[in-house]
């Protein structure tokens, strides 16, 4: 059985083949291997973003902000994700996360 790190490696090299379907399916199969693969919960942010499926990548992003709470990289994505989703307000409160973070450090 591959782990999600493997299955996160094989998601990104059909990523860069330009199979993004092909990725999301891959990406999928490390959820089921870890649910709590944070890497993976990026990465389908990302690839949804791009695919347009804005509810499906904002809800991939929220969770890569509850497993990495003190990243601000995570929340900085995370407004990026809000933002191609049209939800500015949402957007403005993610970067004030990551700003606050970054104090923090």
């Amino acid at each position: 059985m591959s782990t999600a790190d493997e299955l996160y490696n094989a998601a990104d090299e059909l990523k860069e083949a330009g199979q993004i379907d092909a990725a999301i399916n891959k990406l999928h199969e490390a959820l089921g291997v870890d649910p709590n693969h944070a890497l993976t919960h990026t990465a389908l942010s990302v690839l949804y973003t791009r695919q347009g499926k804005h509810a499906e990548a904002v809800q991939h992003g929220l969770r890569v902000c509850e497993l990495e709470p003190n990243d601000p990289f995570s929340f900085t994505s995370m407004s990026v994700t809000f933002m191609r989703a049209g939800k500015i307000p949402e957007a403005e409160e993610a970067m004030a996360r990551s700003r606050m973070l970054q104090q923090t450090r």
